[in-house]
């Protein structure tokens, strides 16, 4: 079992299924959330942006609606990316939203809004800063190539900057659930900041790319190196948050955009869910604040999977330990096992070894239908005497966009089902 926190941050463990918002001035070109740093642009030629930036479109509950349509439970929202550009009304730098034509504090607009609505609210926050003069800039990733004319490149007089902005974000906006760290570029080491965070916000949980190892980690993109153990594990041994995007190319709002399958993100969800972890799915709202048709499908078409087999998730541990060889996933609940056809599923039937009970029912979640099952002896498993419990004439094809999940209900306790009766 991971390990609970015995405090308020145990929302974490009932809240799983997240959304993640990239939004910023870089929603004016449309192109990628990094910019300025992809383009190698100069701060004014950036800057520029701040002008153009009126997003009157900008609703949270229209946001939130989407967020329940989907199955999320809530959000972490960019307060300040790695272009240094803040969206929220911050004492410490002009370089912030209140100073677009706007002039609406748009964190504080959403923090509102997911209070009235009780949606965990958790902020992003990035270490890089390619705006402001202090940070010591040197061509790592995320950065300007070399300080600008002006620069005082000081990194401790920047982490005091850090520290006075992360204490405006937990002290101004309500109740705050959790701080997910970006971009630390120059490995600065500096356990006070979360510790500062935690003693304003007891009820936030902090991610593992900051200033020391906080309390989970962030696997990010099922491709990166840093989520390479998620198809390799049956479990988390340890807090884990898996993230995402519905975009293949940017985290934030890009007009051509092309998306990932439903299929592939919803078995991207189950497989992480299924293990234990949390997921956080995120989408780049356009520079007007809307969350455009093509983000906004993609997040219909999976509610409309979580929604009818969230209950194989919460209150679930993962099981798949209970299973000889790979093929399907399980978490159970008291005397309830669910089956997690993950991946694309090559056959109408499986083979659950060592299971050598009939349960009392089998549903599918997708359907609401029967399944149908039995104990067999198959030519797979020639070699062992045994009838094992198959589960079979699953409607695979006719599920073709999503992963398909039984529940199986026994009348014994799950550690007997594998002694027959």
């Amino acid at each position: 079992m991971i390990e609970r926190f015995g405090d308020g941050r145990d929302w974490f463990f009932e809240k799983r299924f997240g959304l993640f918002i990239h939004w910023g001035i870089y929603a004016v070109p449309g192109w990628h959330e990094q910019h300025q740093f992809r383009l190698g642009l100069t701060r004014r030629e950036y800057a520029s942006l701040v002008s153009r930036f009126n997003p009157v479109g900008f609703n949270p509950d229209a946001w939130l609606d989407l967020a329940a349509e989907a199955g999320m439970e809530y959000v972490t929202f960019t307060t300040k990316h790695i272009d240094g550009f803040c969206m929220w009304n911050t004492a410490q730098t002009d370089y912030n939203v209140m100073h677009t034509p706007s002039a609406k504090d748009v964190l504080g607009l959403l923090a509102e809004a997911c209070h009235r609505r009780g949606f965990p609210l958790c902020l992003y926050y990035s270490c890089a800063d390619m705006h402001h003069p202090n940070y010591p800039n040197a061509g790592r990733n995320y950065e300007l190539p070399v300080p600008e004319q002006g620069d005082k490149p000081d990194l401790r007089a920047y982490v005091e900057f850090v520290r006075l902005q992360v204490r405006e974000l937990c002290t101004n906006y309500g109740t705050i659930h959790g701080f997910w760290w970006d971009a630390n570029m120059t490995g600065h080491r500096d356990p006070s900041l979360n510790t500062m965070i935690r003693s304003l916000q007891p009820a936030a949980v902090i991610n593992n790319r900051g200033y020391d190892d906080g309390d989970y980690g962030t696997p990010e993109r099922e491709s990166m190196e840093s989520a390479a153990d998620i198809h390799v594990v049956q479990r988390f041994n340890r807090r884990t948050e898996a993230c995402n995007s519905v975009g293949v190319h940017s985290w934030g709002y890009r007009s051509d955009e092309d998306f990932y399958s439903t299929h592939h993100l919803v078995n991207s969800i189950d497989t992480v869910l299924a293990k234990g972890g949390n997921y956080l799915l995120n989408v780049g709202p356009d520079a007007n604040g809307v969350i455009t048709t093509g983000y906004a499908t993609v997040l219909k078409r999976i509610g409309r999977w979580y929604h009818k087999v969230k209950e194989a998730f919460h209150g679930c541990e993962p099981a798949s330990e209970m299973l000889e060889g790979p093929g399907v996933y399980l978490t159970r609940k008291d005397r309830t096992v669910y089956v997690h056809f993950h991946g694309q599923p090559c056959s109408t039937a499986v083979a659950l070894v060592p299971f050598r009970r009939m349960p009392l029912r089998a549903i599918l979640l997708n359907t609401g239908a029967p399944v149908e099952y039995r104990l067999v002896r198959t030519p797979n498993f020639f070699r062992r005497p045994e009838a094992f419990l198959q589960l079979r004439c699953l409607p695979v094809n006719e599920l073709a966009e999503e992963v398909p999940v039984a529940r199986l209900d026994f009348d014994c306790p799950l550690e007997a089902v594998r002694t027959p009766v």
